[in-house]
């Protein structure tokens, strides 16, 4: 038989139906793929990563850096208090809610509470005034029972004992102060020789400087009238 461009490689007709035949067999015959194989691996593999991860917490709670110790590692006390930092708290008996982070921070605290003590014998000799808040190396550092001050700086408010509601921001402000209450000083050594004045602001380095007993005061960015 002649071949023409529809029968190229002379196959009879009924030869093209078997082939075609056999193609659409081909298509329509979906492929068989191992699905239970694939489905039960990834089970095995969650099964194992369980088993080793218990194992691994199992040997972590067992080790000795793991062990429960009292006062906690965090430094967590009952009462709300957290102290870190050697004999941070160190004598503290019922004071609430107070934090101490530096050596020797709060260190005399026996029933004051809440304050916040942030530096090196920072409000170390407090024993019972509370809401004092001290950033700084010894800031506040010979408070006894004064509250509600808030001394930011090394030195900041050192000397107050019973003296309340002062504010002192900058190295050495209010640094002499003992007892005097409701006074403001911003800047290095703001008010620094200040002992009972009450009721002064004084704003920049070393404003207020001449003032020791003197009341209601404003003095900015000068040392002040002496009294």
């Amino acid at each position: 038989m002649a071949n023409d461009k529809h029968n190229p490689k002379g196959k009879t007709k009924n030869e093209r139906k078997t082939s075609m035949k056999h193609i659409n067999t081909l298509i329509q015959t979906p492929i068989e793929r191992p699905q239970k194989d694939l489905l039960a691996k990834p089970a095995r593999t969650s099964a194992f990563a369980l088993i080793f991860s218990a194992l691994a917490v199992a040997c972590f709670a067992l080790s000795p850096a793991a062990q429960a110790v009292s006062p906690a590692p965090d430094g967590g006390y009952p009462g709300g208090n957290t102290a870190e930092g050697e004999n941070a708290l160190f004598s503290l008996t019922t004071g609430p809610y107070n934090t101490a982070t530096g050596n020797h921070a709060l260190y005399s605290n026996t029933t004051g509470g809440p304050n916040t003590a942030t530096g090196g014998y920072a409000l170390a000799s407090n024993t019972t005034g509370s809401n004092n808040t001290a950033s700084g190396f010894d800031a506040l550092g010979a408070n006894t029972t004064g509250w509600q001050n808030t001394a930011i700086g090394a030195l900041a408010l050192l000397f107050n004992t019973t003296g309340d509601n002062n504010t002192a921001m900058g190295t050495g402000a209010l640094q002499t102060n003992t007892t005097g209450v409701q006074n403001i000083a911003v800047g290095s050594f703001a008010l620094d020789n200040n002992t009972s004045g009450s009721y002064n602001i004084s704003l920049g380095y070393y404003a207020g400087l001449n003032l020791t007993t003197g009341n209601n005061n404003i003095d900015i960015g000068n040392l002040g009238v002496a009294g």
